[in-house]
């Protein structure tokens, strides 16, 4: 732990791989007072029904890229960005700067209700340079490779392979590692009585 809260709300930004757990340390950050903004839920907001990204969406992808809700069709698009790389940069390209202006309001608004710790829930933080100036401190949330495979294998039936192809296309362990200021161990021997201590810790240290 690098890094201790001089001014308030601090700004924590919280990441990790998939399967790693960082919802459930997002859950427990809450429950301690934080405020917690996540990325994932205004992406999935704004690629919803009547979602402020899907006209861009429509006009660049196409009809056949909406559901018969009216939202994204996020099986159909996540093949597309499998076979056509750029497709997944355009799409980021209109979702990223709507969920970076969702994400400020949502600060603003937890600044001024006087909340001392703002937790911006982030699985692309390592992947993305634009946070970095907007954050005070980044808590990366760490377990090895095998223990995500498991993890999501048993939470969601996916074959080895696809979750392994999922893990391929996102952040190393070691980059993610590398750019935090504080490392939540929450390995397969790890408890949720001992997650819970690591998480008191560090909201202790910034600030709760």
């Amino acid at each position: 732990m690098t890094k201790v809260a001089k001014t308030f709300p601090c700004r924590l930004g919280l990441t990790g791989g998939i399967g790693s757990g960082k919802s459930t340390v997002g859950r427990m950050f809450v429950s301690l007072g934080a405020t917690l903004i996540d990325a994932d839920q205004i992406a999935r907001d704004a690629t919803g029904p009547q979602g402020a990204a899907m006209e861009a969406i429509r006009s660049t992808f196409g009809e056949a890229f909406i559901d018969a809700s009216g939202a994204l069709d996020r099986a159909r698009m996540r093949e597309l960005a499998f076979t056509r790389p750029e497709a997944r940069i355009q799409l980021e390209g209109i979702v990223h700067p709507l969920v970076t202006l969702r994400s400020q309001a949502l600060a603003q608004q937890a600044t001024a209700a006087g909340s001392r710790l703002i937790v911006h829930d982030i699985p692309l933080l390592a992947e993305s340079g634009r946070w970095a100036r907007r954050l005070d401190a980044v808590v990366v949330v760490d377990c090895a490779v095998e223990t995500q495979i498991t993890r999501i294998m048993q939470r969601n039936g996916l074959a080895r392979e696809v979750v392994q192809s999922i893990i391929a296309s996102q952040a190393t362990r070691s980059a993610r590692r590398a750019v935090a200021d504080v490392l939540i161990a929450n390995d397969a021997r790890c408890t949720l009585e001992e997650l819970q201590a690591q998480v008191c810790q560090t909201a202790a240290l910034f600030g709760l």
